[in-house]
C-alpha cells in the first residue's frame, strides 16, 4: 500500500517539478528557436489549440488553457498582429467572435512543433536508457492529469490536505 506524501513532502515536490517544468519549457524555447520566431510559449499553445479545437471564442481558449481572459487577449493580440490568427463573427451568436488559424500561422506551429519533436527525440535518445522509456511514458501521463487537475475552493489556494494516519 503506498502512503500519500506528508504536507512538506507534497510541497517539496511541487516546487521541484514547477522548477524542473521550467527548465524544460526554456530549454525547448532556447533550442528550438521559439523566441527567434517571435512567439512565447503560451502564444504558441494557444495557436497549437485554435488549430487542433477549431474555430472558437475567446473565452473558452481562456478556459481551456487555464489563464484570465486578459491573459488570452494578450496572446491572441499577438497572434493577430503577426498574422497567424484572425477573427470572425460568429454565425451564431452576432456579439461574438471566432478564432480561426490563418495558413501562416499553421505553418508556422507545424515548423516550431517539428523542431520541439526533434529536439525532444534526440534529447530524450541521449539520455532516457531503453529501461526507462516506461517511467518517462508513466510521467508524460502523470504531468498530463496534473495540467487537467481541477481544483476547487480551499483545495485551490489553500494549504495541501491534511494526511490522516
Amino acid at each position: 500500500m503506498t502512503s500519500r506524501p506528508s504536507p512538506a513532502e507534497a510541497e517539496e515536490a511541487a516546487v521541484s517539478l514547477a522548477m524542473a517544468v521550467s527548465r524544460l519549457r526554456l530549454r525547448l524555447r532556447e533550442e528550438t528557436g521559439t523566441r527567434q520566431a517571435g512567439l512565447s510559449l503560451s502564444q504558441l499553445a494557444v495557436l497549437k489549440r485554435i488549430i487542433e479545437d477549431g474555430p472558437t471564442t475567446a473565452a473558452a481558449l481562456a478556459s481551456a488553457e487555464h489563464v484570465s481572459q486578459q491573459a488570452i487577449a494578450q496572446s491572441l493580440a499577438a497572434l493577430k498582429s503577426g498574422g497567424l490568427v484572425q477573427a470572425g463573427p460568429d454565425p451564431t451568436d452576432g456579439r461574438k467572435s471566432l478564432l480561426t488559424a490563418a495558413a501562416a500561422g499553421r505553418r508556422r506551429r507545424d515548423s516550431l512543433f517539428a523542431s520541439h519533436t526533434a529536439w525532444l527525440t534526440r534529447a530524450i535518445e541521449a539520455t532516457v536508457p531503453p529501461a526507462d522509456r516506461d517511467d518517462l511514458g508513466r510521467a508524460i501521463a502523470l504531468l498530463e492529469r496534473l495540467a487537467d487537475a481541477e481544483l476547487t475552493g480551499e483545495a485551490r489556494s489553500g494549504p495541501p490536505p491534511a494526511v490522516s494516519s
